[in-house]
């Protein structure tokens, strides 16, 4: 049986999500964030070396990446679930926003994330000035990216109603993270076509129960 190593507040959700919809049997072992640094706990590192979630054990293998966890998952107990058949431009798109997802949509958010949370890690002295650095750094720097990725997304989303075509894959619960993100600080709910998919996903059976097996989730509001 799989064991997903699940840190609260996190990008494991998506994992469970993923279990959820392909009906695979599963145990959580769950994970606190440190109520201060919000870094994950030391213990995870006896999972993994570099501590981090999501992280799945299965028959003495210990796989990491979301990415990698989600591919896995699905050839291993996917039966052709999730993922469109290979060599159509839906599989293309698929390949596309499963990578996207981790690469070049995170970047800019979690920019965001280290400038707003900068002046609050330095000596009480010093907050006043990195404030003013920081939110600096986020008005020409993070922000605008970030709103480049927002539109780009709300543009794709009118093209169909998935990010790989017609049908919802895998490719969904991957980008579920960044638009959840983007919408927790960036305001990304004001696109229409962002808004529907989230409320789209936060609709599914498998994703509610997703919740309820993973605690506390904040982005999924």
């Amino acid at each position: 049986m799989i064991t997903v190593h699940h840190l609260n507040n996190s990008r494991s959700q998506r994992v469970l999500w993923l279990l959820e919809e392909l009906g695979v049997l599963y145990e959580v072992k769950r994970y606190e964030r440190d109520k201060n640094t919000m870094l994950a706990p030391p213990a995870l590192k006896a999972i993994h070396p570099l501590g981090k979630s999501p992280v799945i054990t299965e028959d003495g293998r210990t796989i990491a990446e979301t990415g990698a966890i989600i591919e896995y998952v699905l050839e291993r107990h996917g039966k052709g679930r999730l993922i469109p058949a290979p060599g159509t431009e839906e599989r293309l798109r698929y390949t596309y926003w499963l990578h996207y997802a981790e690469g070049s949509a995170m970047t800019p958010l979690l920019l965001k994330l280290i400038f707003t949370r900068l002046p609050d890690n330095v000596p009480g002295l010093m907050r006043g000035v990195v404030k003013s650095i920081a939110n600096k750094a986020n008005e020409r720097v993070a922000d605008p990216q970030v709103r480049m990725h927002v539109d780009y997304w709300d543009t794709e989303l009118s093209k169909s109603e998935w990010f790989a075509g017609g049908a919802f894959t895998a490719a969904d619960i991957m980008m579920s993270f960044p638009l959840e993100a983007a919408s927790a600080r960036a305001g990304a709910k004001s696109r229409p076509m962002v808004k529907a998919f989230l409320d789209r996903i936060h609709a599914r059976p498998a994703y509610q129960e997703a919740l309820r097996k993973g605690g506390q989730y904040d982005y999924a509001s």
